[in-house]
């Protein structure tokens, strides 16, 4: 049994407020993830019901919102009843499970745009053949690459990690993460093979960043020719950047901040450098493509306006 975990539970050692903080942070979040919940879900509603919507791009979008809820339900939801809870417990399987969704949500974000910027690439740089490559074959198996590889990479990784023997049960964090569930194996356990799969992950995702950097490259270079390039680039891939540099900005320095950041910082700055990614991206996004793609702006304020009846007169 020198492999398996003793551990039964964790503690969450990154929430330390005082009660009455607890009572008014719990209603923000409440709040925040209700938002959070009301603005993806009429995005992809919206989506759903009006057929006009059923393209490529739209239905990215949509997946993309569908993500941020399934990160924030791994979050939100245990963290609510951790402030009204005296002790921040969470147990090994659950931990171990909330692991492997923050991960997955991660790379479920990234992994979609990069889809997104493959579909506008073929949109704008080969608009005739456009039909022709993005067919609804395509269109399921990108949508089944952006899922299914993130969940497979860290089943693995979590199956590995739970062969470990740990020699500690105190998270720093006020959620489990499987880097920081890795650092409390014990001095003599093995943790190569962690390593292995881990930078192996990074290594793809990076090149996922990396096909962005270089589809956008040739958007760019394409729209500078053509004015109506540059409408559609604006109308279209504007929004796309917007959530891309957002994601980031937020995971990057998450990553950086976990594994070199000091731990001279206040709890509380700590706590929110690292939800940020749980709380700017799924918030943002839906408002940001809301708000810039025209079809799905008319869609949204004619559910939430009525539209006046002309009604026709006969002379």
């Amino acid at each position: 049994m020198d492999n398996v975990s003793v551990q039964k539970s964790f503690t969450l050692s990154g929430l330390n407020y005082v009660v009455q903080h607890r009572i008014i942070l719990f209603a923000l979040t409440l709040l925040c993830y209700s938002v959070i919940w009301m603005v993806n879900a009429a995005l992809i509603l919206t989506i759903i019901v009006d057929r006009k919507l059923h393209e490529p791009m739209y239905i990215f979008l949509c997946n993309l919102c569908i993500s941020g809820l399934y990160g924030t339900t791994g979050f939100y939801p245990k963290f609510l009843l951790d402030l009204l809870s005296g002790t921040q417990v969470i147990s090994y399987e659950g931990c171990l499970l909330q692991a492997f969704v923050m991960y997955s949500f991660a790379c479920c974000e990234l992994s979609i745009l990069a889809v997104m910027a493959y579909d506008r690439y073929l949109a704008i740089c080969h608009p005739l053949h456009y039909r022709s490559l993005m067919t609804k074959t395509r269109l399921r198996q990108l949508i089944c690459f952006s899922w299914l590889t993130p969940f497979c990479f860290f089943s693995v990784n979590v199956i590995l990690t739970s062969r470990l023997k740990l020699c500690g049960s105190q998270i720093k964090k006020l959620f489990c993460v499987n880097w920081l569930i890795i650092q409390l194996a014990c001095a003599d356990a093995n943790a190569l093979s962690n390593n292995i799969v881990s930078y192996s992950i990074i290594i793809i995702y990076v090149l996922h960043g990396l096909f962005i950097v270089w589809t956008y490259m040739h958007l760019i270079r394409t729209c500078a020719k053509s004015k109506e390039d540059r409408v559609k680039f604006m109308q279209t891939c504007v929004p796309h950047v917007i959530s891309l540099l957002l994601f980031l900005v937020v995971i990057v320095f998450d990553l950086m901040y976990m594994r070199f950041g000091s731990s001279d910082l206040p709890q509380s700055a700590q706590n929110f450098i690292g939800m940020e990614f749980l709380l700017i991206p799924p918030f943002l996004n839906p408002l940001v493509y809301g708000f810039k793609l025209g079809k799905i702006r008319t869609r949204i304020l004619g559910l939430f306006f009525l539209k006046r009846k002309i009604t026709p007169t006969f002379e």
